[in-house]
């Protein structure tokens, strides 16, 4: 018998991996250029006064160089001089207490009704099909509008104007809430009924305790909402308030006045949202565990 020998195995070297001689080692990135990637709260406090520098910077540049007449724009300084004014000789303290009682009150009033609701509507299908059509339809219809009628309904007071507040807060509540009701864990729900909970049960123990992160969110969102309609509301037969005094100036082309009571409505509305925020961290710790 002959036998066939097998033929030698030869291994092949690996080829050798050219390199290009203009290719260069990634470039690391600075992590305020990376997306999602958070940032220090030092670091958001100093970007934040940044923009607001450079905001005041292009308004003095604007109005002290003589690009933009006076009449029609006033400069910081003389900004800052009627903001005194306004404080030391025109009660403006007063005027800012009755808006800021306007927008608590109709504001706690919606809220009080509408997130039960909100929470009902988002609980039972049924209850959302039956009420949804009509919130959403409102939702949509400016409370401005409302203003004639209610001047009819209930005059000039204070009434009239939460009731403005109320209906641009309250449907948005409402429908918000229900969404956010809606939208709970399916398996949460499913282990609290293998558990033995009964429907209220669910309600009480599941979808309202899941929910109250983000329903304490969305009052924060409308709360911000609340301030235009308070404007609204007093630019129209009211004897008080920062909207009366800023359609006072206006009449009396005050730039100066109109500028200041605009930038004291942005500074009252972020204090209360800082404070909402806080309230928001303090009450749900674990919603903001990522």
């Amino acid at each position: 018998m002959s036998s066939v020998s097998p033929a030698p195995v030869t291994s092949r070297a690996p080829a050798p991996i050219v390199t290009s001689s203009n290719s260069r080692p990634p470039r690391a990135r600075h992590p305020w250029a990376s997306p999602l990637v958070p940032v220090s709260s030092h670091a958001r406090w100093v970007l934040g006064l940044s923009f607001f520098v450079a905001f005041v910077a292009v308004w003095a540049i604007a109005t002290f160089g003589g690009f933009v007449p006076r009449t029609f724009l006033a400069d910081p300084l003389t900004m800052a001089h009627e903001g005194w004014l306004l404080f030391t000789q025109y009660g403006f303290i007063g005027d800012i207490g009755m808006t800021v009682w306007r927008v608590v009150g109709g504001f706690v009033l919606a809220a009080v009704l509408a997130v039960p609701l909100g929470i009902f509507m988002g609980a039972y299908k049924a209850a959302e099909a039956f009420f949804e059509p009509f919130v959403s339809f409102c939702r949509y219809l400016p409370a401005s509008a409302f203003i004639p009628l209610l001047i009819l309904w209930a005059g000039i007071g204070e009434t009239q104007k939460l009731l403005v507040i109320f209906i641009g807060s309250f449907f948005q509540i409402v429908l918000m809430v229900a969404v956010t009701v809606g939208g709970a864990r399916k398996d949460l729900v499913e282990a609290a009924y293998t558990l033995g909970a009964t429907p209220r049960g669910i309600v009480r123990r599941v979808l309202i305790p899941g929910a109250a992160p983000d329903i304490a969110e969305t009052l924060r969102l409308v709360l911000g909402w609340a301030w235009t309609y308070v404007i609204v509301a007093e630019l129209i037969g009211s004897s008080s308030g920062i909207g009366h005094m800023i359609t006072d100036s206006q009449a009396l082309l005050n730039t100066g006045q109109i500028i200041f009571g605009i930038i004291v409505i942005g500074c009252i509305g972020l204090v209360s949202d800082l404070v909402f925020k806080l309230a928001n961290q303090r009450l749900f710790p674990w919603s903001s565990i990522k």
